[in-house]
């Protein structure tokens, strides 16, 4: 059979064309990537306009080669998109101001570290990662270095089986229904109102919280869900996944035995409390003196500290600094910290004479920081040692409880106890009340003023808007006023005419259509 003339030229042509989607050379033409491959049948089979079945074959694989290529062009995109509004909300996440910002020298050494294959199987020097931490914890990968504390801390500190918490994978728990669920929804909205990420309702921040504290609630059933918890999630999710951050609030509520605080009958909570108040009893004097004249106890306003590790009051990035010293140190970093708070302040509190204005002072001047002043507080508390006193403070309270259910005292004296006891839990629940409320009145407050600002930018607007029309009517009557007085009389007699014929038909018809 004789081939055509051509064919040659062809089969070279078609060579040149089955390359791969992706070759350089696939794209390296100066033809329109997304025109039809059958635009260009001219240039197969000579000028005869007939097509052989290896020209129609090159096509279609030509056809076939730019489709992949389309397809795979798209699923880069959406990637790309994908990744951009990942990076969106990340930055959302981490908007706050960074305290005590680590040099590029801790950086590198972060970075060495958590690029280490072996993190999660070596002990690392613990004196060596509590001086990097000391330096500084870099914010964009705080998430990373949190996660990378736990797994150090439980490699060198394993619960007896009896304390570890339930082996339950965390998305088996979302598929749980959970009896916590209206506490957490109604919290939900008191969480970090302010920041972006968790101030729309029901949006990406709130739905990911919601979905936390509902699986932790399932998995320690004993605690469930207690107020103060959200803040610990809320800020362990501005910083990593929800399953991450499952797993850390895991490790701060068992491992480091946060938990105990939660738990209804609050023995924990009353302990750290004996012990605040026998720190500023030892080291600030005459701050507990003044304190105690006035019949205030750490818990009327060191409560929310603990129970929300200062989240629900002080600014974030405080707040970060303070859980990157919990991570390595534990609890006893919040009664540094207090006691750093209270000692910078003790000279304006002393001023203050009154129950109220020291309680105010306690719980709204206390919480707004300066940069500087929130830096100096975290040195301090580094520098600070004060582990062996609280062991010593929480055998003391033991002892004296022991004395107490030992010794009863007489039923008058008894009675009168109790009775102030209950009265002292009414408070404590009519003052949580009341934060809460509070916090719920600024939100609104700050709505309302953002609604009146929008209604005065409309305000304003409009009058402007009053204001041009005003003076294009002026500026029409102007006119009218310029042309009429360059017609001729007879014309202005006539349009006078047809203006009084057309006011006169006006009223008859408004007369015919009154009943």
């Amino acid at each position: 059979m004789n081939k055509p003339s051509g064919y040659k030229q062809n089969v070279d042509h078609m060579d040149s064309q089955e390359l791969l989607p992706l070759s350089p050379r696939s794209l390296d033409q100066d033809q329109d990537p997304h025109a039809s491959p059958l635009s260009q049948e001219q240039g197969f089979g000579g000028e005869s306009g007939l097509h052989t079945p290896v020209d129609y074959r090159a096509l279609w694989k030509k056809a076939i080669h730019q489709q992949i290529l389309l397809i795979r062009m798209e699923k880069e995109n959406q990637r790309l998109e994908a990744s951009r509004d990942e990076l969106h909300i990340r930055k959302m996440k981490l908007d706050y101001q960074e305290v005590c910002q680590c040099s590029k020298e801790v950086q590198a050494l972060w970075d060495r570290k958590l690029s280490s294959p072996c993190r999660t199987k070596v002990q690392w020097d613990k004196e060596e990662i509590y001086n990097a931490v000391c330096q500084g914890v870099p914010k964009s990968r705080r998430g990373e270095v949190w996660l990378l504390l736990s797994q150090q801390h439980r490699m060198r500190h394993r619960l007896p089986q009896r304390q570890q918490h339930p082996d339950t994978p965390y998305q088996d728990l979302l598929k749980q229904l959970t009896a916590q669920q209206h506490a957490i929804l109604v919290d939900l909205g008191r969480t970090f109102p302010t920041h972006q990420y968790f101030s729309t309702q029901l949006g990406a921040g709130q739905l990911s919280l919601y979905n936390l504290l509902k699986a932790y609630s399932l998995l320690d059933t004993e605690v469930g869900y207690c107020q103060g918890i959200s803040f610990v999630a809320g800020l362990l999710l501005l910083h990593m996944s929800e399953e991450q951050a499952f797993d850390a609030l895991k490790f701060l509520m068992y491992d480091l035995g946060i938990r105990r605080q939660y738990r209804p009958d609050m023995i924990s909570l009353q302990i750290q409390m004996y012990q605040l108040s026998r720190l500023l009893h030892d080291y600030h004097r005459n701050l507990y003196t003044h304190l105690e004249e006035h019949e205030i106890c750490p818990s009327l306003y060191a409560a929310p500290w603990f129970l929300t590790l200062f989240a629900s009051q002080f600014p974030l990035g405080f707040v970060a600094r303070i859980f990157d010293l919990l991570f390595v140190q534990g609890t006893e970093v919040i009664f540094k910290v207090g006691l750093c708070l209270l000692s910078s302040h003790e000279g304006e509190i002393l001023e203050c004479d009154g129950f109220e204005s020291i309680v105010d002072y306690l719980k709204s001047t206390i919480p707004t920081l300066t940069h500087s002043q929130m830096e100096v507080t975290i040195t301090k508390a580094i520098e600070m040692d004060i582990s062996k006193q609280l062991h010593a403070y929480e055998v003391e309270y033991h002892v004296l409880q022991d004395e107490l259910a030992d010794a009863p005292p007489p039923s008058e004296e008894s009675d009168r106890v109790d009775k102030l006891e209950k009265a002292n839990a009414q408070l404590k629940k009519q003052n949580m009340d009341l934060l809460e409320k509070l916090q719920a009145a600024r939100l609104k407050i700050q709505t309302l003023e953002n609604s009146v600002e929008s209604f005065l930018s409309h305000e304003r607007r409009m009058k402007h808007l009053i204001r041009s029309l005003e003076q294009e009517k002026a500026s029409y009557q102007k006119t009218i006023e310029c042309m009429r007085s360059s017609l001729p009389l007879e014309v202005m007699a006539d349009v006078e005419m047809i203006q009084l014929k057309s006011n006169t038909n006006g009223k008859a018809k408004a007369a015919s259509k009154k009943p």
